[in-house]
């Protein structure tokens, strides 16, 4: 049986689980996965303080039960296996994520996926805000791996994105992509205001409403691009929902940020 971690507890107090990952735990007994310490607050306590410790990490498996929205740092800095949340999940789920996978039933917090590295980050609910983000004074955020939403995100979606795919089902706040260096968004929603304000390279799509773009994007022509129907199809490998119209549409690209070069695209639905 997989290792599970069931949380237990009914505080308001924010919880640390930086380190509760599939390879460091691997081949640990459940005395020894229960006596390691997790932060409360400012406090480091047990594991098992907090949590039912259910199974055996040996097949790099950890499942997590409950509503964790205060619990933090879920899978941050893994490096292989398989991480799966049974409900909701706090702030930073996945940060620096260097491989493996992790799979979120419930809504997710703000900072998933900050300065991943490679990987697979599936929530099926909503998340925060800066989603593949980087974080503050960092000159690069998300680098490598897929990351997706299946439902709506906060601000600052792919702030300093290098590499990587983005996909979120729902709509997206201000600023998706701000200072997109490289890699690609897509949003099967609508997104807010500046959308990938000073990009320089890279892709940024949305099928929902057209965006108001800045003055300093341009119209460069109208077609069917082969790339999206191969990205639509390995999402739908994920089971992350693509409306089956979207293969056969139209889109508009426009070429910026101007001020950046002007060598990043965005693309939209030609309506």
């Amino acid at each position: 049986m997989p290792l599970t971690l069931t949380y237990l507890a009914k505080t308001t107090v924010p919880v640390e689980v930086a380190g509760l990952t599939p390879a460091e735990l691997r081949g640990a007994s459940r005395a020894e996965i229960e006596k390691r310490t997790i932060l409360h607050g400012n406090q480091r306590v047990p594991l098992a303080e907090l949590f039912r410790v259910a199974g055996t990490a040996d097949e790099e498996q950890l499942t997590f039960v409950g509503d964790l929205s205060g619990v933090h740092s879920i899978g941050a800095k893994m490096v292989r296996g398989v991480i799966r949340v049974e409900g909701n999940a706090g702030r930073h789920l996945g940060s620096e994520l260097a491989g493996g996978e992790i799979q979120v039933t419930g809504d997710a917090g703000d900072w998933v996926g900050g300065e991943m590295r490679s990987g697979l980050i599936h929530v099926r609910g909503n998340a925060g805000d800066r989603v593949g983000s980087a974080y503050r004074g960092s000159p690069r955020g998300m680098i490598g791996g897929t990351l997706l939403v299946g439902g709506s995100c906060g601000d600052e979606l792919g702030h300093n994105l290098r590499r990587g795919l983005i996909a979120v089902g729902g709509n997206v706040g201000d600023a998706p992509g701000l200072n997109l260096i490289a890699g690609t968004i897509l949003v099967m929603g609508s997104v807010g205001i500046r959308p990938v304000a000073g990009m320089r390279r890279g892709t940024l799509a949305v099928f929902g409403k057209t965006p108001e773009l800045l003055p300093t994007f341009r119209p460069s022509g109208l077609g069917r691009p082969l790339y999206l129907r191969l990205y639509f199809a390995a999402l739908r490998r994920q089971g992350f929902a693509v409306p089956p119209e979207l293969d056969e549409a139209d889109y508009r690209l426009y070429a910026g940020d101007l001020l950046a070069g002007g060598r990043g695209e965005v693309l939209t639905r030609a309506i």
